[in-house]
């Protein structure tokens, strides 16, 4: 290998290593990324946080591991606070939530990423009862009793919750550690 191409080569590596959370990837790196097995996509998701991101962090830890910048925060007066990454539009799709300083759930809303497991955005409820197969404890959605929720509990006390709409398919889900992952508005 001649030394320009060994340049060329070094510096799309650089390039390539030093790219921001703050643009939505079109896909997450190979180092981070967990493959669902039905759908041959990357995604960060997973049971023990988002990415570098890991479920109990304090939020100095939880910033240095996203790395780029988001939008949110705590309301008055209280220890609970939602945050989007900057590129993120409302209905934001994919928040973060800390509670007394620590990282403890995240929200999905888009299609992008795909759950532990291998459920998504937009799937069917017989295609997530069957992903998740024996694991599913299902009730009424508290505002609708048309629609639905799922919950399944994973590895090292982590929990995924599924919301099902009225429709038969997956509105949102989210991942993260009880008491918070149970709450319905988030910090409401």
């Amino acid at each position: 290998m001649t030394l320009r191409r060994f340049c060329l080569l070094w510096l799309c590596v650089v390039l390539v290593s030093c790219q921001s959370h703050d643009e939505a990837p079109a896909q997450a790196p190979a180092s981070t990324a967990t493959a669902s097995a039905d759908r041959g996509t990357l995604s960060q998701a997973r049971w023990q946080g988002f990415g570098d991101m890991r479920f109990g962090m304090d939020e100095a830890s939880f910033r240095k591991a996203w790395s780029g910048e988001l939008k949110g925060g705590a309301e008055v007066g209280s220890d609970c606070a939602m945050y989007a990454p900057v590129w993120a539009k409302p209905p934001f799709e994919l928040t973060f939530m800390l509670e007394h300083g620590h990282f403890v759930r995240y929200d999905v809303r888009g299609g992008k990423e795909t759950a532990p497991g291998g459920g998504k955005v937009g799937m069917a409820k017989a295609d997530v009862m069957a992903l998740y197969a024996g694991k599913v404890k299902q009730w009424a959605y508290k505002y609708d009793a048309a629609a639905s929720v799922f919950r399944v509990d994973g590895e090292s006390g982590a929990v995924l919750i599924f919301d099902i709409g009225a429709d038969g398919k997956v509105k949102a889900w989210r991942v993260g550690v009880p008491p918070q992952i149970d709450y319905v508005e988030g910090c409401s």
